[in-house]
């Protein structure tokens, strides 16, 4: 029997990760995504080359990203990431943190014509009610047609964890693919019909 995503066993095999780390009031798929989060990208520092070299660096660079949950405003938590900086780095280094952009998080109400459109087309296809989730993402212009165009926006995907989403092997399992397009058909279907 195929486990919910919120089951730890599920996280742990899908990450390959010997204990899973967040905080302990929330299940690990609020903590995937409901939860605001830091990430660290990348590092760049010292000798990063093949074998031993005894160097110690001159400077480091850190890349990261956070993703925002409702009630969140990126410049506010670029100003929160400043503070902890100021309060808990060793006065012995220099420090920047250079704000790239962000984008505040949206929702869409369970409620929304176009999301009961989008449950009935997956009832409809699949045969059984979907199983709503929350998932950061980087899609800024579901704001602005929330904010501006007024519209009812909503966000399904088709893939599979396996699929390694944004991975350097990224794959689509293509009967799931086939499966998402014929939602999709019903979905305007059924919301021209509304």
């Amino acid at each position: 029997m195929a486990r919910l995503p919120q089951d730890e066993r599920y996280f742990l095999e899908q990450t390959g990760v010997p204990k899973l780390w967040g905080e302990p009031d929330y299940s690990p798929l609020e903590r995937v995504g409901a939860r605001p989060t830091l990430e660290i990208n990348g590092i760049y520092s010292g000798y990063i080359g093949e074998g031993t070299k005894t160097v110690l660096p001159a400077y480091a660079l850190a890349k990261i990203s956070t993703r925002l949950v409702p009630d969140q405003i990126p410049e506010e938590v670029h100003q929160q990431m400043i503070a902890f900086l100021e309060a808990k780095a060793s006065p012995t280094i220099t420090w920047k943190l250079q704000y790239l952009g962000g984008n505040p998080a949206t929702l869409s109400p369970r409620s929304s014509p176009a999301l009961q459109a989008l449950t009935k087309a997956f009832e409809w296809t699949w045969g059984k009610k979907p199983y709503f989730k929350r998932e950061g993402g980087s899609i800024p212009v579901i704001l602005y047609a929330q904010e501006i165009l007024k519209a009812d926006v909503v966000n399904s995907g088709f893939s599979l964890p396996e699929d390694n989403m944004h991975g350097p092997n990224e794959k689509l399992h293509l009967p799931t693919w086939q499966k998402g397009v014929q939602t999709l058909i019903y979905f305007f279907d059924i919301l021209g019909e509304g």
